[in-house]
């Protein structure tokens, strides 16, 4: 029995041997092969690099992609850009007749298919909604656009907005990409939480590579929203929208797309207009008509343009119409105006009640402490950079406690904004008084902190 146990055993390990001597060949000669495919300029890259990797033990190099050079210097951020906007009108979606302009749209999703493939987190900010819905529901430019039809308007919204949605969600989808609607109202802007929570939602959904669609509710937004000039507005057209959505999430780029080329020193229909390549703010454009599509026009775009630019964004206006210019924004091509950002202001808070807060009230400042303020503005040292009791020789209007008020010099102009700490009876009663400086709110003798306080330009 031990002989044949013996026996039996060799056996089993000649058996063994056998296996992993022709194992051994057969990894070797795979190895040869793969060896061969690997170096050979045809099947490079069919080898995925992990079973490469496994099969040999040897991490293979990764080569860094060079770092890409935009054609001018000037716009290198935007080649640079992580997370951009991308705001496209009415103008650009739709056809002059209302129906959807689905070769354009198309074309709009490939753009942004390539800048996410780029690694880029792209929002798009776009119109169209109305003019979509005023086709479907049959009624007329003219009964749309009237201040007295606002429910058709809005009806019209409601309509046309699931639309636009349904054909950017199929497009996207054919695409591999994941798309979110986003509709807001004047108020996720005026009211501090909702605008912290409106911004950190964006940026989490670019975070998990989807591709937030972002339009006004005009369903609900009322009456206002077909006159411009009432006050008490954040927005009155998608072109500020981009531009707070922009500033607002932290984007590095936005590229506006018109139904012009750029931004010229008249209408561009006219002898002698000239293209602006970088716009400053000394610069005297001549306004022209405004799109008769959309609410906003030149003027409207120039301003939230420089509302992004201070809210440190790299924005471009440019032609829409050859969607292709997305690409070439951002790639650094010499087309459309260029609006560099500015170092203003340093916070998303700051830049929210720069631009989005509606001011209940006003404090007027002595003239040392205007001049204390707009010395300290950039280092914004807290000891230096604040609003004291004594600082203060006028306030007009009732407001509570964290209330957003304008702050003013001695004649009257405004140079920034404030949250303050005390209500205006609290400040009206302690004007003047010579102890002051020895009152204090919650555990603190300022007015105003540094992180509550802007300076507007």
């Amino acid at each position: 029995r031990h002989t044949s146990a013996t026996r039996g055993n060799h056996a089993r390990s000649h058996q063994d041997q056998d296996r992993k001597r022709k194992g051994i060949e057969a990894v070797v000669s795979m190895s040869s092969v793969m060896r061969r495919v690997c170096v050979s300029p045809k099947a490079r890259g069919a080898i995925p690099a992990l079973f490469v990797k496994r099969l040999f033990s040897v991490k293979p190099e990764a080569a860094l992609p060079p770092k890409k050079i935009a054609e001018c210097p000037e716009r290198q951020g935007l080649v640079d850009c992580e997370r951009v906007v991308v705001k496209v009108g009415t103008a650009i979606v739709s056809k002059p007749d209302g129906r959807l302009a689905l070769s354009r749209m198309g074309a709009l999703v490939e753009e942004i298919a390539d800048l996410v493939e780029a690694g880029k987190q792209v929002m798009l900010v776009s119109s169209g909604a109305v003019g979509l819905g005023r086709e479907r529901m049959g009624l007329s430019k003219e009964v749309v656009s009237n201040v007295q039809n606002v429910v058709e308007r809005q009806a019209c919204a409601a309509a046309g907005q699931e639309v636009l949605m349904s054909t950017y969600d199929m497009m996207f989808n054919r695409l591999g990409l994941k798309s979110a609607q986003v509709l807001i109202t004047q108020g996720d802007f005026l009211m501090p939480d909702r605008y912290t929570y409106l911004t950190n939602t964006l940026t989490r959904l670019c975070a998990l590579g989807v591709v937030p669609i972002i339009n006004e509710n005009d369903a609900v937004t009322g009456s206002m929203q077909l006159d411009p000039s009432t006050s008490g507005r954040v927005f009155t057209d998608n072109d500020m929208l981009s531009s707070l959505v922009a500033a607002g999430t932290r984007s590095q780029g936005l590229c506006m797309l018109t139904d012009v080329d750029a931004v010229f020193t008249k209408p561009p229909d006219e002898p002698g207009a000239e293209r602006i390549k970088v716009y400053t703010a000394d610069r005297e454009v001549v306004i022209g008509e405004k799109s008769t599509m959309g609410r906003g026009g030149m003027g409207s775009k120039i301003y939230a343009a420089r509302v992004a630019a201070q809210g440190g964004v790299h924005c471009c206006i440019a032609n829409g119409i050859d969607v292709r210019n997305i690409s070439r924004v951002f790639a650094g091509t010499d087309i459309g105006t260029l609006f560099p950002p500015e170092t203003f202001p340093s916070s998303k808070h700051q830049h929210w009640l720069a631009f989005s807060a509606q001011p209940s009230g006003m404090v007027g400042l002595s003239e040392e402490a205007v001049q204390r303020l707009r010395a300290n503005q950039n280092e914004q040292d807290e000891a230096l950079f604040n609003i004291r009791l004594v600082d203060i020789v006028k306030c007009d209007g009732q407001f509570p406690e964290r209330s957003t008020v304008s702050v003013v010099d001695q004649h009257g102009k405004e140079i920034g904004r404030a949250q303050v700490q005390a209500n205006s009876q609290e400040i009206q009663e302690t004007i003047g008084i010579g102890n002051a400086k020895e009152i204090s709110f919650h555990n603190s003798r300022l007015v105003a902190k540094a992180v509550d306080i802007v300076m507007m330009h």
